[in-house]
């Protein structure tokens, strides 16, 4: 393996600027990560240039699981909150909302109207015209219950 011998600093640099190319093709948090121990490692070479091969790649790999590691640590340390966390999934949006039964609910199924469109919800059997609260959201059908208790 005598082109180990020959690795200098430009080529952790290029092997850097891949690293992140693919990382904005393919973004999955690993090689920006990687292109930045491969950059630490050709800033070192360049200081030091006299580093063996082969403690240049353990480096780089013990750079790149650290930082990897450490990201991912911060990842789950602190989630991204987004401003609008319902945003594409419409149905979760009305849980709590209160709407009037459009078609009586009869073996446990029936329809509202939300806006400009109707929804499929489940629930006790209740006739049309009644207040009904969303509890919860199976998919594109709403899980209901009265808003107010119904009289017998």
């Amino acid at each position: 393996m005598e082109w180990l011998d020959q690795i200098e600093f430009w080529h952790w640099l290029i092997i850097a600027v891949v690293m992140v190319i693919i990382e904005i093709v393919l973004p999955a948090a690993y090689f920006l990560w990687m292109g930045i121990a491969a950059f630490v490692i050709g800033l070192l070479l360049y200081a030091a240039p006299g580093i063996p091969a082969l403690i240049q790649v353990i480096v780089f790999g013990a750079l790149s699981v650290v930082a990897v590691f450490l990201y991912k640590r911060h990842q789950r340390n602190n989630p991204y909150k987004k401003d609008q966390p319902n945003l594409n999934r419409r149905g979760e949006q009305y849980i709590g909302r209160s709407f009037t039964l459009e078609e009586a609910i009869v073996n446990g199924v029936g329809k509202i109207r939300v806006d400009d469109s109707t929804w499929k919800v489940k629930g006790i059997d209740m006739p049309a015209g009644v207040k009904v609260r969303v509890i919860s959201v199976d998919g594109t059908i709403f899980n209901i219950e009265p808003d107010t208790p119904l009289s017998e």
